[in-house]
């Protein structure tokens, strides 16, 4: 995943890649004045589902209490060979 900042790529370690790809969405929704708790969906998209568990570790440390639905799927290819894409919904009032 890309740094929001320098837009460079983000090592190949899915810990760093998860991390980076959430750290990404909460910016976003910083931006437009609201919390990662104004998120109703999330999408994984995973290089390989093994890595399922290392990623939802992370995936709980950035959300903490707040979860919101989620589906992770494995997928045959991500651009720039990513190792997950993550597509968040907010609900906004």
């Amino acid at each position: 995943m890309c740094d929001s900042k320098t837009g460079k790529f983000v090592g190949n370690d899915i810990a760093l890649q998860t991390k980076q790809s959430l750290l990404n969405i909460k910016a976003i929704c910083e931006a437009a004045n609201v919390t990662l708790n104004h998120i109703v969906k999330v999408n994984i998209f995973l290089k390989n589902l093994n890595h399922f568990v290392e990623m939802n570790k992370i995936y709980g440390e950035i959300f903490g209490e707040h979860v919101p639905a989620r589906a992770a799927v494995q997928v045959a290819k991500i651009p720039k060979d990513a190792l997950i894409e993550i597509e968040a919904i907010a609900y906004l009032k």
